[in-house]
């Protein structure tokens, strides 16, 4: 259990007042451009285990893949690696976009498939807590999420099956 009074404060009333995160981001996307973007890394350690982490502003789904929004000017490459260093201090190796997703017209995600080359050093404020997980044991996660992770998974077992062969 992670050691972080003050952001599991946050956490808890966020999720006793959800709204008040949705109303926090309709004011957040009027200072954004017309269009939005944001990046997650699908990070698969050697076992092929996937890096969930638990989010403070996230209250009605805590669990999800790290990531963030990417700045203006800024190549989603380079905002995931931002993303990982700020939020978890560890650096990756980037692979292949695994999904891509337009949700409500204005804001689009996309999902990289990652593999870690280094630990993870320190919990930003936007984290309470961070695992690996096996297929059989994900929480619930966004759908985007699983679509993304899934796709890493049966990616890395397809060249898994390749290099057997």
């Amino acid at each position: 259990m992670s050691q972080r009074p003050f952001a599991r404060r946050v956490a808890h009333l966020l999720r006793r007042f959800p709204w008040l995160v949705a109303r926090t981001q309709k004011m957040w996307q009027m200072t954004r451009p017309r269009f939005s973007m944001g990046v997650v890394g699908v990070v698969l350690d050697d076992r092929n285990r996937v890096l969930l982490v638990e989010h403070v502003f996230h209250p009605y789904l805590p669990w999800g893949l790290p990531g963030g929004w990417v700045e203006r000017h800024e190549d989603p490459v380079s905002a995931l690696r931002r993303e990982l260093d700020e939020e978890l201090g560890m650096t990756v190796e980037i692979g292949p976009i695994l999904a891509v997703q337009n949700e409500h017209g204005s804001h689009v995600d996309l999902a990289y498939l990652c593999r870690p080359t280094s630990p993870v050093n320190r919990l930003s404020f936007e984290l309470l807590d961070h695992d690996w997980f096996d297929a059989g044991q994900l929480p619930r996660t966004h759908a985007f999420h699983r679509l993304a992770i899934h796709r890493a998974w049966e990616l890395t077992v397809s060249k898994l099956q390749t290099n057997e062969q």
